[in-house]
């Protein structure tokens, strides 16, 4: 079945996907363009949300954990049989990036840990299409080279994304790069070809007997070589030298079909009627230039600045695979791969780190665009179900349980945590008379102990800070008496009242309650459009 999952693609990856399970890659990873990608959950207002969330931002920091994935890679490489040559390259090269470019060895060690993995779930006839802008796509092709072998390569396609694009001292930047490569030499391939154009089809289709059928050309029916069988009279005109190219029974077949020229003088031979509209155009060659990315996607827009067109995807869909295979996009986003591989009759799997993304996806690109129903038409894989579940991924990976637990109740994961003291996430509501939104900050603990120092933090920032609310996210229901001190504590930190209703300033939600529904009681959560499930003991 059809699958969307919500996580990194490396951890779904190593725990959902075994040896050789797809067969086409598209990604089309973010990079330090300084764009934000916030405006797809503008409220209905109409205003962005602030810039300090993380949902969607391509920022990249060489942090203690980019710098263990740098340390880690050639061993990681090593293991998946890169050459000792190429690792050793891959480490000069790292280090010298380290001092001058840190964004850049952020971005690619993050790069190289995830395109190891996905080279291993690709099939041996499979092909990956790297898609980036120029700014980075000859960094990240030598990693390429290394991961795929450089004799696995196959194009490096130029795609004019837009007409004209100005700019003060440079040409205008209109061209994104498309990194093709082969898991091997035996590649699927549909050569995609492309419509003749209007000088070459009047040169060379100028016959037409007006008999519905079209234009044609006139194509030579003589052998290339001797073929002595083929050397025989037709219809009152003498067989060439080197006979026909047909036999008399197919000859005969392309008569009656009416595909056969016959001259006025028996002098001259007869001649094939090729129709135009029964002849491929050219092969498409590397450069792009019929696919408008801003025209083209009038219709199909989601709000992502870096949408791409479903036109697109179904030339690369079309091209490397075969109707009932296996499509994967790792960082899938407004998921444009997974609509042009569902129309095109391929299976498909989408991954993309925000919830929020996994479930605007949902509701917008496969049940209201396609038609499609969870359960039956695909699945949705890595959003915890239970608490059972929640607990798992808490011990997997702490950072993705943080994660999670903030989306699921309609907040923003904070990029720059420091700037927060600490703060886990953020959740935006509309304030009448406010001409910016207004926030909650979020803090998330997984752990079994839970003491009121958190709260008095909480309240710190609460204090200290732009937020209006605070919210505590905890995994289990607290014992009877630290939950009556909990909320002494909470209450004495007021309410915040809009429009004559009381919101608590203070509020805690356990995973149960967000499993069951409940969410953070506050004036109306920006880009949410029906009501929240009411908490108990907070009036509506």
């Amino acid at each position: 079945m059809n699958r969307l999952y919500y996580g990194d693609c490396f951890s779904v990856i190593q725990d959902y996907f075994g040896n050789a399970a797809v067969d086409l890659i598209y990604l089309d990873p973010p990079f330090n363009s300084q764009r934000q990608y916030n405006s797809i959950y503008r409220d209905e207002t109409g205003r962005p949300l602030p810039d300090q969330i993380e949902a969607f931002c391509d920022m990249w920091e060489l942090n203690a954990d980019r710098e263990q994935e740098i340390r880690t890679m050639p061993v990681l490489m090593r293991e998946s049989g890169i050459d000792d040559a190429t690792v050793e390259f891959w480490r000069l090269w790292m280090n010298a990036l380290r001092g001058t470019q840190p964004r850049l060895l952020a971005y690619l060690s993050y790069m190289a840990r995830r395109l190891l993995v996905l080279h291993r779930i690709l099939k041996p006839t499979g092909s990956l299409y790297f898609h980036c802008d120029p700014t980075v796509s000859h960094y990240v092709k030598p990693l390429l080279d290394a991961i795929f072998g450089h004799r696995n390569f196959r194009n490096e396609i130029i795609w004019q994304r837009t007409r004209s694009h100005s700019h003060a001292k440079r040409w205008g930047p209109v061209t994104d790069t498309l990194l093709y490569y082969g898991k091997s030499g035996r590649v699927t391939w549909n050569p995609p070809h492309i419509e003749h154009d209007d000088e070459y089809v009047s040169s060379k289709y100028r016959y037409n007997d007006d008999d519905g059928r079209g234009p044609y050309s006139l194509d030579n029916i003589t052998s290339p070589a001797l073929r002595p069988n083929l050397i025989y009279e037709w219809k009152g005109h003498e067989s060439p030298t080197l006979g026909w190219r047909y036999s008399r029974d197919t000859m005969a077949k392309l008569d009656a079909d009416g595909r056969i020229w016959y001259p006025d003088s028996k002098s001259k031979r007869p001649r094939l009627k090729r129709y135009l509209n029964e002849m491929s155009g050219p092969v498409m060659n590397s450069v792009w230039t019929d696919i408008d990315s801003i025209n083209s996607q009038a219709k199909e827009r989601m709000g992502y600045a870096t949408q791409k067109p479903v036109a697109l995807l179904e030339r690369i869909i079309k091209a490397s695979s075969n109707p009932g295979d296996v499509v994967l996009d790792p960082f899938c986003g407004c998921a444009t791969t997974i609509e042009a591989a569902h129309r095109l009759g391929r299976k498909w799997i989408g991954i993309d780190i925000a919830i929020h993304a996994v479930k605007r996806v949902a509701r917008v690109r496969l049940k209201e665009r396609l038609g499609l129903v969870e359960g039956e038409d695909y699945e949705v894989e890595g959003v915890p179900q239970t608490l059972e579940g929640a607990q798992d991924l808490w011990e997997r990976d702490k950072y993705q349980f943080q994660k999670w637990a903030v989306e699921q109740v309609d907040g923003f994961v904070t990029a720059k945590q420091s700037a927060d003291g600490g703060i886990d996430g953020r959740l935006y509501f509309d304030v009448p008379n406010e001409r910016d939104l207004q926030s909650m900050v979020l803090e998330v603990k997984g752990g079994a102990s839970v003491g009121i120092g958190v709260l008095r933090q909480l309240k710190g920032v609460l204090d200290t800070t732009s937020a209006l609310m605070a919210g505590l996210i905890v995994m289990r229901p607290l014992g009877t008496v630290q939950m009556r001190n909990f909320n002494r504590f909470m209450g004495e930190a007021g309410t915040l009242n809009v429009l004559g209703i009381d919101f608590p300033k203070m509020q805690i939600l356990t995973v149960e309650d967000i499993l069951a529904g409940r969410r953070f009681k506050t004036p109306t959560v920006a880009g949410l459009h029906i009501p929240q499930p009411r908490m108990p003991g907070v009036p509506v």
